[in-house]
C-alpha cells in the first residue's frame, strides 16, 4: 500500500511525513514525529490518555488517522510548557500531587488546557465533566480536579 504525504502543524511547527493510509495520529506522533507524551490506554477512545487536540477540538489521536490531519493543526502536551517554562497546569500538577503513574496525565493535561481556554472559570462541575474521558486507575480524581480549579483561579488572577 502507498504512503500518504501529510502536511500538518504541530505544536505550531510546520511539519511533513509520510503514513500508511490505515496509521493512526497516535503512531504518527510516537513513530514518526518522536513526541511520545500521548499514551496509547485502550486503543478504542475510551481512555483519553492520547488526547491531543485538532484546530482546537478535542480528540483521542487513537481514533484519527494520520492522513486526516492534513491541514490541520495538533497540539499535544509536548507544546504546553512554553520552552523551559512549564504551563501553569504543570506547575499545580505537580504542586498537588496529581499524577502517579504518568500514563493518564499527557492526555489529562490536554483536556484541562482545551476546558480553560474555552471556559476560565469553570465550575467544579464543569471540570469533572470535561474530564470525564480521561480515565486515571491511579490518583482517584481529587487531586486532579483541585489542580485544575486551582490553575484556573491562578490564571483569573494573572490576567
Amino acid at each position: 500500500m502507498s504512503k500518504i504525504h501529510v502536511t500538518t502543524k504541530v505544536n505550531g511547527d510546520e511539519v511533513e511525513f509520510l503514513c500508511d493510509p490505515r496509521e493512526t495520529m497516535l503512531d504518527v506522533l510516537r513513530d514518526h514525529l518522536n513526541l511520545t507524551g500521548a499514551k496509547e490506554g485502550c486503543g478504542t477512545g475510551d481512555c483519553g490518555a492520547c488526547s491531543v487536540t485538532v484546530d482546537g477540538r478535542l480528540v483521542c489521536s487513537c481514533l484519527m488517522l494520520g492522513a486526516e490531519a492534513e491541514g490541520k493543526e495538533i497540539a499535544t502536551v509536548e507544546g504546553i510548557a512554553n520552552g523551559e517554562a512549564l504551563h501553569p497546569l504543570q506547575t499545580k500538577f505537580i504542586e498537588y500531587a496529581a499524577l502517579q503513574c504518568g500514563i493518564c496525565t499527557p492526555g489529562i493535561l490536554v483536556a484541562a488546557k482545551n476546558l480553560l481556554e474555552r471556559e476560565p472559570d469553570p465550575t467544579e462541575e464543569q471540570v469533572r465533566y470535561w474530564l470525564a474521558g480521561n480515565l486515571c486507575r491511579c490518583t482517584g480524581y481529587d487531586k486532579i480536579i483541585r489542580a485544575v480549579m486551582d490553575t484556573a483561579a491562578d490564571m483569573r488572577e494573572a490576567s
